[in-house]
């Protein structure tokens, strides 16, 4: 059964050349605006207990599209259908009351999410622990930092148990605990068999969580299908404009000063024999290798490192410890980690690249930090090409 059906959806903006404009046409009856077409011919349908993540370019849709899906926004023409109830989180401080309080807040947004006074009492305890706020919840929220705003909000959207749960682009605010604990959460709702849209520029995260996916471009869908086709797809189309579409895979790499649960010690790039280099020869193996300090007790890591080219920064490989014959722990507080991993006939053939090595929650979908090693020179290989591969010739005669 569908939870989510959206029908030939269309959605127009009036655009005035003058504020005045839209006075003249009220009072002559004559159009006065151009319409700015957001999104055009809109059809798609999610399964209940399904998950659909929503891409593109800037400008492409995506939050006009969000904004329809909970009602926000009124489409031109089309229909939209959903069954159950709908929590959203999209842009920062939206149903908000900035004089009132984060309790008194709790309050209204519960309301107007159809939870009976009687239930949002009871709530009310685990949104505060979720959210983390402490002494802050009796605050005016017009004082609360944007991180703020997202706890409070992520609480409150899935404490009340939607049926569906809508989030734009959101998570990329806040710190690496919160960002783990909303992952987390964003988990288990999926195991309650619900329904989840989520939009965000993180490819990553997209194919991590996310059945199904769409790419939105000129508000149009260019692409519909399984995420992570949809999002190679995209993926390929953003690099052949020398366009990274995501900061993969150090988009959540924090201060040093807030790290508590582990560190990336140093990054570096050795040959066969373990000394650290500089420069290496095309199709030669070499090994990648991070040091990571442990910094609390049975701590359960993922590993990763990433191959950036200088000339357009575009990450030419992204290797992660996402398999059951690497151990992940658990780790001792105090331990230090070596991870480390042997690239075979490296295929650059020429330029400079960096090694990004990196160490995530268990999870692998938020890094705690991530390093650069030295730059690493490419020596020049005879050829064309960005890529050298390592072939056998087979000639034969009739």
């Amino acid at each position: 059964m569908h939870s989510i059906s959206v029908e030939n959806v269309h959605k127009d903006f009036r655009i005035y050349d003058r504020p005045q404009d839209r006075l003249l046409e009220l009072l002559l009856r004559k159009p006065r605006h151009k319409n700015f077409h957001v999104l055009q011919d809109i059809s798609f349908s999610v399964l209940e207990g399904r998950s659909l993540g929503i891409i593109g370019d800037n400008g492409a849709g995506k939050s006009t599209l969000m904004k329809l899906l909970v009602g926000t926004l009124q489409p031109s023409s089309g229909s939209i259908s959903i069954k159950g109830q709908v929590a959203a989180l999209l842009e920062l401080g939206a149903g908000f009351h900035p004089e009132f309080t984060g309790r008194r807040n709790i309050y209204l947004n519960a309301a107007l999410l159809g939870v009976p006074d009687a239930d949002i009492a009871g709530l009310e305890k685990e949104i505060i622990a979720f959210s983390e706020l402490g002494d802050f919840i009796d605050r005016p929220v017009k004082t609360y930092s944007s991180g703020m705003y997202v706890r409070l909000a992520f609480s409150i959207a899935t404490m009340v148990n939607p049926d569906v749960l809508v989030i734009d682009e959101a998570l990329s605010v806040g710190d690496i605990a919160f960002q783990k604990k909303c992952v987390e959460r964003m988990n288990e709702f999926r195991k309650q068999n619900k329904t989840m849209i989520f939009c965000s520029h993180s490819m990553y995260h997209v194919q991590e969580l996310c059945d199904t996916a769409i790419w939105l471009e000129k508000g149009r869908i260019r692409e519909i299908g399984e995420s992570h086709h949809v999002v190679a797809r995209y993926e390929d189309y953003c690099n052949s404009k020398n366009v990274e579409p995501h900061e993969a895979p150090d988009i959540n790499t924090v201060d040093d000063r807030n790290i508590k649960d582990c560190r990336v010690l140093y990054t570096v790039v050795k040959n066969l024999d373990g000394e650290e280099i500089e420069e290496v020869e095309p199709l030669s193996d070499i090994i990648l290798e991070s040091k990571i300090e442990i910094r609390k007790d049975n701590l359960m890591c993922n590993f990763g490192f990433a191959i950036m080219r200088t000339l357009d920064e575009i990450m030419s490989a992204y290797l992660t410890t996402d398999r059951d014959d690497v151990p992940k722990g658990p780790f001792k507080k105090g331990e230090i980690i070596t991870a480390r991993i042997r690239v075979n006939a490296i295929s650059m053939r020429v330029g400079e690249f960096y090694v990004i090595g990196g160490v995530a929650e268990e999870s692998g979908l938020l890094w705690y930090e991530t390093k650069l090693s030295k730059l690493i020179q490419v020596k020049p290989n005879k050829g064309v090409g960005s890529v050298v591969m390592r072939v056998d010739w087979d000639i034969q005669r009739p």
